[in-house]
């Protein structure tokens, strides 16, 4: 092969820290119309062959009453746990779908896991996906506890985590519809032990096999950077993240039958950067083109994919250019090289790279410790505001306008259901000044706010005061136009607002089979139903079906809330099983009618029954 030098400048364009920083908006916890050229075979994804078919009339698994959880993959036997006494379901957690990308196959492709003959344990999650500690988790042993507190900041997880998670009902249905979660978190942190993802619930009330899957974070998932192409178009596209999704997806294909799911009826749910990761999914020529088809319905809440030129002035992005991100490499390169010590400031670090050809640069990036490369970009990047990641438009895995492509039919046309929440802002009052705020709209650090919701008691008398809270200069939180409700408001509206829209009218020009909701609960106890309402991913636990120890539980739950919330739950799950079953979310517990788009279903709630209409 070829050796070729690499040069590596500085000139970023200007706007490219606003672009990257928009994109961290997604917490939850986050030209042209794109496509390939017809000679490229992006069908093998990562496989030295195709996956196996998935078989014409799958297995049923044994009946509950059998002693044995163990199901067949294509890679090995799995045992997974029988909760039938518990939650009345089985489950088969830490299911490897992907080998290890580590080492030489870091900012590669996924490929399959080795084969294994021994039947495998699947009762514990695989390994969170390596990221840098942040308030949503997880802690040091790969679960929601009070190690996040100290973990802020620090490196968690592990590269080795490309592992999916299954739930079913127990029972020996087969043929259930299949819901495939991808989590949120801005694209730089999440994971699927996270309890608000247990899949148990959701998969009991809708009838459903529930899947969730890990996808590589922040920089390992998303990595524009030349030195690492090699003419291939899935690496060379940088969308890792997305390529594991799609080889979660393929896994599901080719496996879910053993399990009891139809893979012929796959709904691809995600929230925040998961639901612009299933944009992205959705539009991609992999899973646009894929036969037999991936994904047979879509459920994004909370997320959009629209570049800025395809939004109203004054609205926030939730995508990138590609050559934001290669800006962002430009900038990782550099201070890689400064902090090892092989060059002492920018022009020297540029210097040396000169002189390394770009297999010496991907070798030396693939030898540093994840750790090394988080380290940098929390203490380079960041500051810079280019520590955002999320999918790239690289025009052969995402499409360079995931827009265009939809209006142009060229992407999976399925049934879609859109989500949202009434109060998103509230979740971000930090990016306050993005909508006309005179500052962070926060008085407490990550540490304090993990402090104080995980310990948290909601049936007791208040224990935090909005002045604790909220800066005065919010205050009264219903003044008009300056205060916390009104810039909270505003925030929602240019970033989710305009985004929902965008993607919802592109869709809307293809196909009539849409429909969409907003989450309006806030019953939460004084003061936080004013400092969230109905937040940004407070619809998750509806959804899932789960009020435990997690991080907003504790001040979103009381005796009081009960049995209004839970009635709520029960229909927004039985509304996500029948719209996985069937393509429509309609269901008699809703008591209404849910029109398709443009109208809206409002998902509400009192404290004792639960409150559902039409917009």
């Amino acid at each position: 092969m070829k050796r070729t030098r690499t040069a590596i400048g500085l000139k970023i364009d200007r706007r490219l820290p606003a672009m990257l920083l928009t994109l961290l908006v997604l917490a939850g916890c986050g030209g042209g119309s794109g496509g390939s050229s017809g000679a490229i075979d992006l069908s093998g994804l990562g496989t030295q062959a195709p996956p196996p078919a998935a078989p014409a009339d799958p297995p049923s698994p044994p009946p509950a009453s059998a002693p044995s959880m163990q199901r067949q993959t294509a890679f090995g036997p799995v045992v997974g746990t029988d909760n039938s006494a518990t939650s009345g379901t089985f489950a088969w957690k830490g299911v490897p779908f992907a080998k290890a990308p580590v080492g030489d196959l870091r900012w590669k492709p996924p490929v399959d896991p080795q084969a294994w003959t021994s039947p495998r344990d699947a009762q514990q999650f695989g390994n969170a996906c390596v990221s840098t500690g942040r308030l949503y988790g997880p802690g040091l042993n790969n679960r929601y506890d009070a190690t996040i507190g100290t973990t802020l900041g620090q490196t968690v997880g592990s590269e080795d985590c490309l592992y999916l998670n299954v739930w079913r009902p127990a029972n020996d249905t087969g043929k259930l519809p299949v819901i495939v979660w991808v989590h949120g978190g801005s694209n730089i942190t999440g994971y699927t032990a996270d309890p608000v993802y247990d899949g148990a619930n959701l998969a009991r009330t809708a009838n459903a096999v529930v899947v969730s899957v890990n996808y590589r974070l922040g920089m390992f998932g998303f990595m524009n950077a030349s030195s690492l192409k090699n003419g291939d178009p899935l690496n060379d596209s940088g969308n890792f993240a997305i390529l594991d999704i799609v080889k979660g997806l393929q896994f599901v294909q080719a496996n879910i039958g053993s399990f009891g799911g139809d893979p012929g009826n796959v709904t691809l749910m995600g929230q925040s950067a998961g639901a612009v990761n299933v944009y992205a999914a959705m539009t991609s020529p992999l899973v646009a083109n894929a036969k037999p088809a991936l994904i047979h319905r879509a459920l994004p809440i909370s997320g959009g994919i629209s570049l800025a030129s395809e939004l109203p002035a004054g609205s926030v992005a939730t995508l990138a250019r590609a050559s934001d991100y290669a800006g962002q490499w430009g900038l990782l390169i550099v201070y890689m090289v400064i902090d090892d010590g092989l060059a002492t400031d920018i022009p020297s670090a540029q210097a040396y790279l000169s002189t390394q050809s770009s297999e010496q640069i991907a070798a030396y990036m693939r030898s540093k410790s994840a750790d090394f490369v988080l380290h940098t970009v929390l203490t380079r990047l960041a500051p810079l505001g280019a520590s955002g990641s999320g999918p790239i438009p690289d025009g052969n895995v995402v499409p360079t306008s995931p827009i265009a492509a939809i209006k142009a039919g060229k992407y999976a046309k399925v049934p879609v259901l859109i989500g949202n929440a009434r109060d998103e802002g509230k979740l971000f009052p930090t990016l306050f000044p993005l909508a006309g705020g005179t500052g962070s709209a926060r008085l407490l650090s990550d540490a304090q706010v993990f402090s104080t919701a995980f310990g948290y008691q909601p049936d007791a008398a208040p224990q935090s005061t909005l002045e604790q809270w909220i800066p005065s200069g919010y205050l009264p939180v219903n003044t008009p136009g300056t205060g916390f409700d009104a810039v909270a408001s505003r925030l929602t509206q240019i970033f989710f607002g305009a985004s929902r829209a965008s993607v919802a009218d592109a869709l809307a020009s293809q196909q009539s089979n849409l429909w969409a909701y907003r989450f309006d609960w806030d019953e939460e106890p004084a003061p936080f139903d004013k400092i969230y309402g109905a937040a940004h991913a407070f619809d998750l636990p509806f959804a899932f079906g789960n009020f435990s120890p997690s991080l907003y539980a504790g001040i979103m739950f009381t005796k009081a809330n009960e049995p209004g919330r839970l009635a709520l739950s029960n229909s927004m799950m039985r509304s996500i099983g029948a719209f996985a079953r069937t393509g429509d979310p309609n269901d008699a517990s809703l008591d209404v009618v849910w029109p398709a788009w443009p109208a809206t279903l409002i998902f509400d709630a009192t404290p004792s029954r639960q409150s559902i209409s039409v917009q």
